[in-house]
């Protein structure tokens, strides 16, 4: 006989399913273990979560995190025109000076 320690959460949540299809926790456990031996390994694809590109034309992509990085509504061409500005400060006040000012304009 061997002791297998289960999160208490997942327990909860698990136990009515397992009781819906008419299984102990025991006897579900045993039917995973069966699923290895017969498989010669584990019953599914066990991976890391990558990144998914939405192929919107626009470079968006989900990260691993799965928090969307929504490029669409970019103005890509305006951020490259500011990019190839050159523009220069000769402090970070000055900077923060001008990026307030520009944030109030837009308002």
């Amino acid at each position: 006989m061997s002791t297998v320690r289960i999160n208490d959460d997942i327990k909860k949540q698990i136990m009515p399913i397992l009781e819906d299809l008419g299984l102990s926790l025991s006897e579900a456990i045993n039917l995973y273990l069966h699923q290895i031996k017969l498989n010669n390994g584990i019953p599914f694809e066990v991976k890391r979560k990558g990144m998914i590109e939405l192929n919107d034309g626009y470079g968006s992509y989900i990260c691993e995190y799965g928090y969307l990085h929504d490029y669409s509504k970019l103005n890509l061409k305006a951020i490259e025109e500011e990019a190839n500005s050159n523009k220069t400060y000769h402090s970070a006040k000055e900077m923060f000076e001008d990026l307030e000012k520009e944030l109030e304009e837009e308002e």
